[in-house]
C-alpha cells in the first residue's frame, strides 16, 4: 500500500474528526434574512436627512422591523459611527424595546418599556449624525435578544456585556452623513 495514501487519509481523518468536535460560538446564528430593519426616512446607503442630525432637529429618523425570531422577549438598537476620527462613535442606545412593536416613527414617542442609555455625548437621548469632516456612515443595528435587560442609563459597553450569549438575530441598516455647514 503507498504510504503517502494512507498519511494522507490519516491526516484528512484528523481534519474531519476536529471539524466535527468544534465548540459552537456562544452567539446562535440566525437563518440568513429572518430579520430585517428598514426606514422611511432614508434609503438604504442613501443620504440621512438633515431633520435627523446635529444640523437639523437632531431627532431619530423612522425605522421599521420584520422577521422578530418567536424566542425575543426584547430588542435593542445601537447606532454608531465607524468612520469617526478616535474610533467608533455612538450615536444611540436603545433597549429594553418589547418585541410586540415594529418600528419608531419619525420624531415619535419611543415605545413603552423601552430603556435609553448613554451615547458617545453621555447623554442619554438620540444624537444624530454630526461628522467633523466628509462623509461618514452610519450603522443602525438591530437586535434580538432571548432576555429583557431591566437596567437603566447603560452604554454601549455595558449594554454590549448584557447583551452576550443572548442575541438570537441582528439586522443593520446604513445610511450616511456630511454636514452642509462646517
Amino acid at each position: 500500500m503507498n504510504h503517502r495514501f494512507i498519511a494522507r487519509s490519516i491526516a484528512l481523518g484528523v481534519l474531519v474528526a476536529a471539524g466535527c468536535n468544534s465548540t459552537p460560538s456562544s452567539r446562535p446564528t440566525p437563518a440568513s434574512g429572518t430579520m430585517s430593519l428598514t426606514s422611511d426616512s432614508f434609503a438604504s446607503k442613501g443620504d440621512i436627512p438633515t431633520a435627523f442630525t446635529c444640523e437639523g432637529e437632531d431627532a431619530p429618523p423612522g425605522l421599521r422591523w420584520t422577521g422578530v425570531p418567536g424566542n425575543a422577549k426584547s430588542l435593542a438598537i445601537i447606532v454608531d459611527d465607524p468612520d469617526a476620527p478616535g474610533g467608533t462613535f455612538t450615536h444611540w442606545v436603545l433597549y429594553d424595546i418589547p418585541t410586540s412593536e415594529t418600528g419608531i416613527p419619525e420624531r415619535g414617542n419611543l415605545p413603552a418599556g423601552s430603556q435609553q442609555g448613554t451615547n458617545g455625548w453621555d447623554k442619554v437621548s438620540y444624537g444624530g449624525p454630526c461628522p467633523p469632516s466628509g462623509k461618514h456612515r452610519y450603522v443602525f443595528k438591530l437586535y434580538a435578544l432571548d432576555t429583557t435587560i431591566g437596567k437603566s442609563g447603560l452604554d454601549r459597553a455595558a449594554l454590549e456585556g448584557q447583551m452576550k450569549g443572548h442575541i438570537v438575530a441582528e439586522a443593520q441598516y446604513v445610511g450616511t452623513y456630511e454636514k452642509k455647514r462646517s
